[in-house]
């Protein structure tokens, strides 16, 4: 049971392997149930779904520019609540995951008097992205509540994100595996890997609907269990008194955007990183089906490209340590580049057969954009205990309603930005194959455009204020700080 406010905890603890796995379990949920949305929602709606990408890729643009007025609001919500049982952060992982997991699956119910239906699209994604608010951000929160300890914080994100990446290895490799193998019309085919045949389905067939409704249900009821698991599994200990709780007004947002020179800088990163991960992982279905024209090899690519992500996010640490944070996210971005580059050699037509080619660049550009987008979550807690001693007043989720809202931006953009260009370029989600305009649509937002974005990343990040040493000092004076107020 988590302790009360006004009872003396230690800010600093060190975290069991069992905290630490069962905060990660959040992060995977979240991906099991949002992350299928992320990956496959666009593809669906304008293959399976039967509307254009124009009318996809706008249903996007209007939800998102919801959660950008949403988002502040349950953020302040978030720092106001008092929940009698459960602790302050956590009910909220109970109470909106039920909706969540049930909205989720709906988005893909199998019945011909939806299909088609813009209405309802809308709707339920709408409601959809506004419950998954109430349980991302306060999951957010809940990060910076466990510890103030820098080195656990960087191990905690190291644990989290491995299980991140657990869940993106479940989502974008074999997520559309899955949905292919319960597909119709199944054909036997090789999949790229150990001589492995099997028969797989066209998961771009109106058809197709109930295969998606079922999986993806599936992996909803999996995602909650998951959100029980962080219910039960973490303590929180660095928590806002209940002052400072009563003080939280809507207007500490543009307080902490003004004066918080740290978030402003990773708020624009995480904006940035997000849009050209999110533009590979709703393009990357259409690259492999049509511009490399191998479907059936997704899964064995994903999964090669899913091992840094999961067996590598060990050395982040130690290579923090050594080049530091600013160096991290430099050399990773760039990685992310060379990987990018070596995709596109791949679907010129002399190298479209070869897996190989396909398994380095998505290996190199996983690697990349993992642990550049993975370990930008490590600089959250720091963020917030700047604003906390620059303001003194903790608002840890107002702060992770920012980063939630540019995470969601991103992610809106990258889904957003391709559709309007699959529609410019004159992609028809009926045809087989595509004509040479659509293809190269799919190029440039696959390819060129996220290649873009990480130099922009590059510089920004290079604008970052702190140091591990500021962080370590900021801290410790915020302790010091509470302690000479108690006596």
């Amino acid at each position: 049971m988590d302790k009360p406010q006004n009872k003396q905890v230690d800010e600093f603890a060190k975290l069991s392997w069992g905290e630490r796995i069962a905060y990660g379990a959040g992060d995977l949920a979240q991906n099991l149930i949002f992350g299928t949305i992320g990956s496959m929602l666009l593809f669906y709606l304008t293959t399976v779904f039967g509307i254009s990408a124009a009318v996809g890729a706008t249903i996007f643009l209007v939800v998102r520019w919801v959660n950008v007025f949403w988002d502040p609001w349950v953020g302040t919500v978030v720092d106001k609540s008092h929940f009698k049982h459960g602790g302050k952060y956590k009910p909220f992982l109970i109470y909106f995951g039920i909706p969540l997991t049930i909205c989720c699956a709906m988005l893909f119910l199998p019945i011909p008097a939806v299909r088609g239906n813009v209405a309802y699209a809308f709707l339920m994604y709408l409601a959809t992205a506004l419950i998954y608010s109430f349980v991302n951000i306060p999951y957010g929160s809940l990060n910076a509540s466990l510890t103030r300890d820098n080195d656990e914080i960087s191990t905690l994100t190291t644990v989290r994100m491995t299980e991140a990446n657990i869940g993106n290895l479940l989502v974008y490799t074999f997520l559309p595996l899955f949905v292919q193998m319960a597909s119709p019309d199944k054909h036997l085919k090789d999949i790229g890997m150990f001589g492995i045949k099997l028969n797989l389905g066209n998961y771009a067939s109106p058809h197709a609907a109930g295969a998606y409704f079922h999986v993806m249900s599936i992996y909803m009821l999996i995602g909650f269990i998951l959100l029980l698991c962080t219910y039960f599994g973490v303590h929180e200990r660095v928590l806002p008194t209940e002052e400072e709780t009563a003080s939280v007004k809507f207007s500490d947002l543009w307080n902490e955007l003004r004066r918080n020179k740290p978030l402003r800088v990773l708020g624009c990163f995480f904006l940035v990183g997000f849009t050209f991960m999110f533009f590979g992982n709703t393009v990357w279905p259409f690259f492999v089906q049509y511009n490399i024209g191998h479907s059936e090899w997704m899964a064995s690519i994903n999964l090669i490209g899913s091992i840094p992500g999961i067996f590598l996010v060990f050395l982040w640490p130690i290579i923090r340590r050594k080049i530091g944070k600013k160096g991290f996210f430099q050399l990773f971005l760039g990685m992310f580049i060379v990987g990018t580059l070596l995709l596109w050699v791949w679907s010129w037509p002399q190298f479209k057969n070869s897996i190989a080619l396909g398994y380095i660049g998505r290996f190199i550009m996983q690697w990349g954009i993992t642990a550049a987008t993975g370990y930008m979550w490590s600089l959250v807690p720091e963020v917030v205990s700047y604003g906390e001693w620059n303001s003194k007043k903790r608002v840890a989720g107002i702060i992770n309603a920012l980063m939630g809202l540019f995470f969601k931006i991103g992610l809106a953009l990258g889904g957003i930005i391709p559709g309007y260009i699959n529609a410019a370029c004159h992609f028809d989600g009926t045809k087989a194959a595509q004509s040479a305009t659509a293809l190269n649509g799919i190029t440039i937002s696959m390819i060129w455009l996220p290649i873009v974005l990480a130099i922009v990343g590059m510089w920004v990040i290079s604008k970052y204020p702190l140091s591990d040493a500021d962080v370590d000092k900021i801290n410790h004076e915020i302790e010091d700080r509470r302690q000479a107020q108690e006596k």
